[in-house]
Order: structure tokens, then sequence, then C-alpha cells
């Protein structure tokens, strides 16, 4: 299957390190990040899982739930959470998918067979509370992802969602944003009574709204 964006994310039942979760349930009203590993006991992936455990405050603040998937067993998920407080020095605190049956692994399109047809890519998926996959990133083995990018994909995500603006090139919280095209200069004065710059007149650049928290 594939997943594009703006469809409703595939919901499923499956078990995992804390138990059986039913996905769309589980997110409730929150965002997600949804992302995936080849199996456990696995290098990269070892400091990927820590460091998305790390950023629990970060995530809380955002209203968004972490989900991680590996094809073993939800056995096997709980061992290797000792690898990762041992070697990362944090602990685990939000669930890994036990995808044994690779159920999830092909809803999502994450067995690639002319990759490896036993394992999964490393894949992220944000989806946001309307159950939306907002975006999606495939990583190659050896690469770690990068979650300070992912964190500031839902920002710009969230901040978008509530205004009528898009985020440029290399954005980050509280720099100036773009005006959106669809939105008039009249309109434009009633939501940015402060002004902005005019670059073209498809380009104006505004300071930043503030995000939604």
């Amino acid at each position: 299957m594939t997943i594009q964006l703006g469809q409703i994310a595939p919901d499923f039942q499956q078990d995992s390190s804390t138990g059986p979760i039913s996905f769309h349930a589980w997110l409730g009203t929150s965002w997600g990040i949804l992302f995936s590993h080849p199996r456990d006991y696995t290098p990269v992936c070892t400091t990927e899982l820590a460091e998305a455990a790390r950023l629990k405050p970060e995530w809380d603040k955002r209203n968004v739930k972490v989900l991680g998937l590996s094809v073993d067993s939800a056995e096997s998920h709980r061992a290797w959470d000792k690898d990762i407080e041992e070697t990362q020095h944090q602990v685990m605190n939000f669930p890994v998918l036990a995808d044994a049956d690779r159920k999830v692994s092909t809803l999502y399109g994450m067995v690639h067979p002319l990759a490896d047809p036993t394992i999964t890519v490393r894949s992220v998926f944000i989806i946001d509370p309307n159950k939306k996959v907002r975006l999606i990133m495939t990583y190659p083995p050896s690469t770690g992802r990068n979650f300070a990018e992912i964190l500031r994909v839902v920002d710009s995500l969230q901040l978008t969602d509530a205004n009528k603006v898009a985020t440029p090139v290399n954005w980050t919280d509280g720099q100036d944003v773009i005006i959106s095209p669809s939105l008039s200069d009249a309109d434009a004065k009633a939501r940015f009574p402060n002004g902005w710059k005019t670059l073209k007149p498809y380009l104006r650049m505004v300071a930043q709204p503030p995000l939604p928290r």
C-alpha cells in the first residue's frame, strides 16, 4: 500500500511493548509520530529510540504521541529497552509496536522487497489530530534520523494550520513567515495589523504569529 499526504492514516490493532494498541483510539485528539526500525538491537535505532524518549517534554508541549515499530516481538522490545537505558542513559517512555506479522509494516508501505523483504525500512509519518498523514520521510539504514527536523516540521504544521501563513526555507520558531498567497492584502491587514514586508506581490514576509500551545 502506498500512503499519500492528506489521506487518513490507516487504523490498526497491534501488540506493543506496553500492551495492545488500537491506533486511532490511542491517538485520540493528539498529533502522532509513527516511526519504524528494521529490527531490534540495531545500533542506529538504539540511539534514535533514546532520543525520541529524551524529547518527551517537547512532544508533550506540542500534544504529540510517539509510537515506534519493529518487526520483533513485544518481549524482545522490552529486553532491548534495557540496552537502550544502559548505553544511552535514557529510559524508554513510549510504546514500540511488535509487528512480527508485518501487518502494520505492509499497511504503511514500510517493507520494500527490493531492499530486504524481511525487515522494515526506516520511515517517519507525522499524523494530525484528524488522523491525516501530513509528512512522510524514509531514511537509509546508515543515517540516523534528525529529530530536530521532525520537531521543526510539527511546529510548522501546527503554526500554518492555525494561521494563513507558510514557513520559508530553514525556518525555525520565532523567524518571519510568509503570508499565504490566497490571502488578499485587505484580509492580510485584518490578520496582521502591524504590517508586513512585500518582496514581491506573491512573497509577503511577516512576523511569526505565536505557536499554538
